[in-house]
Order: structure tokens, then sequence, then C-alpha cells
């Protein structure tokens, strides 16, 4: 069942929106919450084209996880409520000159896809889980669980940062 296209438009223009706002506020912990919206639109604008997989995997990796650590860190810092020094107008070009130049190198990368690949047939759920989760010569059940062991390294180690931090404030 095709959706309709206002739906598509609606998230575009709510990620495009939060991503405006999260690098252009003085507010670090607002720039956060802005990111937080943009990262749900794009999980909406996957849900819209059906893609399930890389909807959740936005949900849960980006939004769940990245989102939620920036936040949990602006407040270990005790940072959130002071504003952004302002950029220089020299920083302020050349992140217009390279916002321009990845416009355009998409651009040029869309329009020169081959036929094939813009007809590729998507995987499915199962495709993809057998792929990840595989023991095989193909699988990548191996790199996703040394990607489970480094992240849970950072978290301990924010963890003993934080409690080392606290306790040099309290002597």
């Amino acid at each position: 069942m095709l959706q309709p296209d206002w739906i598509l438009y609606i998230l575009a223009l709510m990620a495009l929106a939060g991503g405006v706002m999260a690098v252009t506020t003085r507010r670090i912990f607002r720039a956060a919450v802005y990111l937080l919206f943009s990262l749900t639109a794009l999980a909406g604008i996957y849900f819209w084209m059906h893609y399930e997989f890389m909807a959740a995997v936005q949900i849960i990796i980006y939004v769940g996880g990245i989102v939620v650590l920036i936040i949990f860190s602006l407040f270990l810092t005790h940072q959130t409520g002071q504003p952004l020094p302002e950029p220089a107008p020299l920083q302020r070009w050349g992140a217009a000159v390279l916002a321009a130049a990845a416009w355009v190198g998409m651009a040029v990368l869309l329009l020169d896809l081959p036929p094939a690949l813009r007809e590729a047939a998507m995987p499915t759920m199962s495709d993809i889980g057998s792929a990840l989760l595989s023991v095989n010569e193909t699988g990548m059940a191996l790199p996703f669980e040394v990607i489970t062991l480094l992240l849970l390294a950072a978290m301990v180690g924010c963890i003993v940062l934080a409690l080392k931090d606290r306790t040099a404030l309290n002597t």
C-alpha cells in the first residue's frame, strides 16, 4: 500500500529543521534535543520507505544510544545551561562551503548511479539477520561481538572517569 507523499515531506521538513536548529543554537542541551528530533524524523522516513530494519537501527542506536549518551554526558559535566561560544566568521564560511560541497557530491553520486543499483532488490529482515549473525565466512557475528565489547569498555571508562571527578570534587 502506497503512503501519501505529504508524510514524506513533513518528515523531511522535520529532519531538516531539527538538523539546522541543532547546529545553529547556542545552547548545547537544546542542540542535543534538536538532534533527537532530527534523527527520529529520519527513522520515520525509513519507516515510510518500508525499510523497517534501518528504522529500528536508527531508533535503537542513534536515538536510543548516541543521543541519550550525549545528553547523559552533558548532565555529568554540568554544562547544560551555558551558551556555546560564537563561531568565528571563517568557521561559518568553511561550514557553508563544506555543506555545499556535500550537496553537490551527493547529487553527482545519485545522478551517476548505475541502473542496476537503482532497481536493486530490497533485502528481507531474515536476510539481514542471517548476514549479521551467521558464523560462516560471510557472517558478521565476530565484528558484532567485538563492537559490543568496545561499547561496554567505553561505558565502564565513562563511569570510572565520572566517579573519579566526583571524588576529586568532594576532597
